[in-house]
Parts: structure tokens; C-alpha cells; sequence
């Protein structure tokens, strides 16, 4: 937080503080000039008081000037007029009434600030070694009633620089408490498995809502921009056992996704084995239909043709039907009206027996 605004507009003592303004102008040419001014409008008048009345009013210019200040583009000018809170003016250059009527202050707010909540680094307490736990402060309740073990940083930057000023007297302790309890809050609604694994990202987000809410009642103009969670465990007295448990439905879920793959290996196989069987079922159902109502056209066709020839078709039945029997057996012909009973004949079929077998060979 800067100081109050006094004096020189040049950044000199007193004037924006920041020392980084251009070099102060003559002050001895700007007299000349406001004196060259003041003796066109009095020419006349004592010789002797001119130059106390001159002096005076370049006291009063002087004075005046003196309101010019300018705010940084990483600060928001607070207006005081005697010690009371007027006007947030923007970056650039402003003018307020001269001191001692009205001041200046101009605090920095684009820096982030960081608040860490369970614990205390190198960086809060000055002490080595790392960093600190306060349980007192990271021990909470959780919704199935279980304690955690949890870290977490808030990081904010000032939204309205009066409101930041004045609506509060300590905000560094108004954030701290305020995500204190916004933390206990969503961790009171959640389970533990959640808050150790994939629930972390939600608590963050739903406590920075709460915070902010709770800063916005205040008017606390204060700007919550990130909560970080740091470590998340149970506390160090149950840790060991809490991490059998872990390893039991880290095993437990092994064995549920081994017994997955198998069923996912085995009833896809059994699925199809039985999709083929019902295929070929419905193959066969339908060869023998066709073949039932093939032969049933076949019977009632050669029925329709015995109802007009029956002698021509039963002739015809028999030698098809003889012709099938006999096609396979080998045959001699005997004329029963020769004189010794058998006609000599030539073994065809014996023949072509002989010429496969030797062309095999």
C-alpha cells in the first residue's frame, strides 16, 4: 500500500511516490513567466509589495499543481478527502484538491497474492526445512465420516481498491477465514475415496464459489482467482492402514476387469458358436423342406400322368427304378431259352475294373 500523496507533482517526496517521473521543470523560468503574466493585468501598484503578492501566487499555483498525481497501470488511486474515502480513480494521470484537503493512496492490484491454509512454507514463516502442517487448520470432517488430511493455497488480487481499503481491517485473516470455512463446507458434503482421487477438481471450483460469495457480503472488494489443493491424505495416524485398504481395491478392481476380459472373450464366442448352430439349423430346416416339397410335386406329378396312362407310367416307374438298382451290380445276362442255359458275354465291367487299377499303379 502506498503512502498518502503530498507535495511536488514531480515525483519528488510526497508527490506519486514513484520517482520515476521526468526531471523537475525550472522553477525560476516559471516564475518569470507567471510574473510576465501578472504585470500584464497590474502594470501599476506599489513597487514594493509586488513581489510578496507575485510570490504568493506562485505559492498558489504551486499548490494547486500540487494535486496532479499519477496512477501506475498496476494501481487504482483511492481518494481521501480529510482521511474519508471519496473516489477510485483509474491508471493515468488525475487530479485530486491539494493536500491537506484531499489525498492519494495507490495500492497495487494486479498482484497476486497467495494465502496457504494447513500448512506453512520457508516462504510464510521463515523457518528451514521445508514445510510445516497445522493440523489444526487441515484436519476436516468428511461426508461419510471420515477425516482428511487436506492443503490447500487461495490466490486473490484486489477488485475495488476503496472497498479493499476501508470495508475491512485485516484481509489478509477475512480470506483466510473465509476459505477456511468455505473448504470445511464442500468437504462436509463429500466422501473421502472422492476427495483423495478424481473429486479434487470439483471441491477447488465449488470453494472458490463460496469464498467469493462470502468476500462480495463483506464488500471486501478482494478477488478470488485460483484455490490450489496442495496434498489431500488421511490423517498420518490411519495412513498406513488406509493404504492396505487402497491396495485391496486396487486388487479387488484387477481382479473385476480380469474377469471382464474373460467374459468379454468368452460370451462374444459362445454368441457366435451359437448363432452358427442356429444357422445351420435353419439350413437344414429349409433343405428339407424344399426337398418334402420337391418330392410332393414330383409324387403329384407323376400321379397326374398314371391318371391318364397307367400301363405307359407303370412301365416307365418300373425300369427307372430298375435302372437305379442295377446301375452299381455287375450284371450276366442269361437267355432261358439257350440250350445250355448261359450265353457267353463280355465282361465289361470286369474290364474297366482291370484298366483303372493298372493306370492307378
Amino acid at each position: 500500500m502506498s503512502d498518502f500523496k503530498k507535495g511536488s507533482p514531480w515525483g519528488s517526496p510526497g508527490g506519486n511516490g514513484s520517482g520515476r517521473g521526468s526531471p523537475p521543470p525550472n522553477i525560476d523560468e516559471i516564475v518569470k513567466k507567471i510574473q510576465d503574466l501578472i504585470n500584464k493585468f497590474i502594470p501599476g501598484g506599489s513597487s514594493g509589495n509586488r513581489p510578496i503578492f507575485l510570490g504568493l501566487i506562485v505559492i498558489i499555483i504551486i499548490w494547486a499543481l500540487s494535486g496532479l498525481y499519477r496512477v501506475l497501470p498496476d494501481e487504482q488511486g483511492v481518494v481521501l478527502r480529510f482521511g474519508k474515502y471519496v473516489s477510485t480513480t483509474q491508471p493515468g494521470l488525475n487530479y485530486h484538491l491539494p493536500y491537506p484537503v484531499e489525498t492519494v493512496l495507490t495500492p497495487k492490484v494486479t498482484k497476486v497474492n497467495r494465502i496457504d491454509i494447513g500448512f506453512r512454507s520457508e516462504r510464510d514463516s521463515g523457518f528451514s526445512g521445508g514445510v510445516a502442517d497445522v493440523p489444526e487448520e487441515s484436519l476436516m470432517l468428511t461426508g461419510d465420516e471420515n477425516i482428511v488430511n487436506i492443503d490447500f493455497s487461495v490466490f486473490w488480487v484486489i477488485k475495488d481498491a476503496g472497498m479493499f481499503l476501508f470495508k475491512i481491517q485485516d484481509p489478509v485473516q477475512t480470506v483466510k477465514a473465509a476459505a477456511e470455512t468455505a473448504m470445511r463446507e464442500v468437504i462436509a458434503k463429500s466422501n473421502l475415496q472422492s476427495i483423495l482421487t478424481e473429486g479434487r477438481g470439483r471441491i477447488e471450483l465449488e470453494t472458490q464459489e463460496i469464498i467469493q460469495r462470502i468476500l462480495d457480503e463483506y464488500t471486501s472488494g478482494i478477488q478470488v482467482t485460483q484455490v490450489q489443493t496442495q496434498k489431500a491424505d488421511p490423517p498420518d495416524q490411519v495412513i498406513d492402514a488406509f493404504r492396505d485398504v487402497q491396495a485391496a481395491r486396487a486388487d479387488m478392481e484387477r481382479s473385476k476387469n480380469e474377469a471382464q476380459a474373460y467374459a468379454n472373450d468368452v460370451i462374444p464366442r459362445a454368441r457366435g458358436e451359437a448363432a452358427k448352430i442356429l444357422q445351420a439349423a435353419e439350413a437344414y430346416k429349409k433343405e428339407v423342406v424344399a426337398r418334402a416339397e420337391g418330392e410332393a410335386s414330383r409324387f403329384l406329378a407323376i400321379y397326374t400322368e398314371y391318371t391318364k396312362a397307367k400301363q405307359v407310367t407303370q412301365e416307365r416307374m418300373y425300369l427307372e427304378t430298375m435302372e437305379k438298382v442295377l446301375a452299381d451290380i455287375d450284371k450276366v445276362i442269361i437267355d432261358k431259352n439257350s440250350g445250355s442255359g448261359v450265353v457267353p458275354y463280355l465282361p465289361l465291367p470286369e474290364l474297366k475294373k482291370k484298366k483303372k487299377k493298372t493306370e492307378s499303379n
